[in-house]
């Protein structure tokens, strides 16, 4: 884990040290603000859970030709099991220890991702069956709106901090 952090924090650095040259003081002041080890990671992760979740819709739709809104569901939760495992671990460091503590933290995950699950199938379920934007621009953008919504519930609901 502190090898993730300090790879994450050398390429926060280096961006850093780039943008000096090229930005204005005002930009770097929130570029600061905003790269911290844990948005990068988060960062890094939403991407990878974006791919298994558009990659599982995509494979389902177009290769199993099953059905649009039943691949949505099986593509959703195979990505939120893969985004507890590398959130809780590796992005938002839970300091949970007991059992009680980790399945208190999983309940919590797993409500604030049925929560945004539920946005995702009415998003979609509104753009591509109501509006018909195509498929798969309904699913990448519903999910942009999506990866915003779980990081701050992942942050500041879902994982336990030390103290």
């Amino acid at each position: 884990m502190e090898k993730i952090q300090n790879i994450t924090q050398n390429f926060i650095d280096s961006i850093m040290h780039i943008s000096k040259k090229i930005f204005p003081t005002k930009i770097i002041e929130i570029e600061k603000k905003i790269l911290s080890v844990e948005v990068v990671l988060y960062v890094f992760f939403g991407v990878l859970t974006t791919i298994v979740n558009i990659g599982i819709f995509s494979l389902l739709v177009y290769i199993c030709n099953l059905e649009e809104n039943l691949s949505n569901v099986i593509a959703i939760v195979v990505a939120v099991l893969f985004a507890y495992f590398s959130n809780k671990s590796l992005v938002f460091n839970s300091s949970a220890s007991t059992h009680k503590e980790k399945l208190y933290e999983f309940i919590k995950f797993m409500l604030g991702r049925a929560f945004t699950m539920g946005v995702e199938l009415i998003g979609f379920y509104l753009m591509f069956n109501i509006v018909h934007i195509p498929k798969l621009v309904s699913k990448i953008s519903i999910t942009i709106i999506v990866i915003v919504l779980n990081f701050f519930i992942s942050k500041f609901f879902a994982f336990k901090k030390a103290n």
